[in-house]
């Protein structure tokens, strides 16, 4: 059974692309945010996206403009109420993101809930809600627009209809699903945060610059992007709550965050996002 009516929680930069691949896609969708503000931004930032499919011919102006129609901005939960699924993309808080699982399970039982959480456990997100066997991990990469990959995850209590509706709807969007266990930082994160948090240590340690660093992993590890680019492009807020939860889940040291990115955090030097990480932008 096709998915239709999709809502998005979250008018971030994740919840931004993943609205905009939906609705490109036919998909009817509500964006969801507390702020108008977000909302009126994500709508900005969603147009010029697609925009720019059309000066790239991957788009006709007929199909931009429909696709923009398919998109509703709301401050409201409870428009979300007759939503199929409902892909939450709020900020890496537990507490925020379990309030919200369990009032959209109150408001929708029949939906499924998805979270974009890149670490946190689906299982204790299904735990709080009234119906958890539709609760499912549905892991996008930024810029979701181009990166083809969504990691699947199965909380504990997620059912195989859940995940199979899931795998489908990830096709539909022209992306491909990777079936992940409910395991702190699942696959990707696991791998990738920790090289950024080890390539901070080297800057820490003085042993080589940012660019440097970025410079030797582009040509001697064919890395598209170097780790401390990337670091700033996910935000190093993200980075530093990823490495906390896989110190946490797995209570082994070797993922203790690395101190200078703990202090650039604090200091507000987040990356792209703020203007200034490990490089500054303009």
């Amino acid at each position: 059974m096709s998915i239709s009516r999709i809502g998005v929680v979250g008018a971030g930069t994740m919840g931004q692309g993943i609205a905009q691949v939906l609705i490109t896609s036919h998909h009817q969708v509500a964006l969801y945010d507390v702020s108008d503000d977000a909302l009126a931004n994500a709508k900005e930032k969603i147009g010029k996206g697609l925009a720019r499919l059309v000066d790239k011919e991957k788009l006709s102006d007929e199909d931009r403009q429909a696709a923009l129609d398919r998109l509703t901005l709301t401050t409201s939960l409870d428009s979300l109420h007759d939503r199929e699924v409902i892909i939450e993309a709020a900020p890496e808080d537990p507490a925020l993101k379990e309030k919200l699982f369990a009032d959209l399970s109150h408001l929708n039982h029949e939906a499924i809930l998805a979270s974009n959480t890149s670490s946190l456990s689906l299982t204790r997100l299904a735990a709080v809600c009234e119906r958890p066997e539709r609760v499912v991990g549905m892991h996008f990469f930024n810029p979701v627009p181009v990166l083809g990959l969504v990691e699947v995850i199965r909380a504990e209590q997620t059912s195989d209809a859940t995940v199979a509706r899931i795998e489908q709807l990830t096709e539909a969007l022209g992306k491909t699903p990777v079936a992940i266990a409910d395991s702190p930082g699942f696959a990707v994160n696991r791998l990738l945060v920790p090289m950024i948090n080890e390539a901070a240590f080297l800057v820490q340690e003085g042993a080589a610059s940012p660019e440097a660093i970025d410079e030797a992993m582009q040509l001697g590890a064919a890395h598209p992007m170097g780790p401390l680019k990337l670091a700033d492009l996910i935000g190093l807020d993200v980075c530093l709550a990823i490495m906390e939860v896989l110190q946490e889940g797995f209570g082994d040291p070797k993922y203790r965050p690395c101190p200078l990115l703990k202090r650039m955090v604090a200091a507000g030097y987040l990356g792209r996002k703020s203007g200034r990480g490990f490089h500054v932008y303009e």
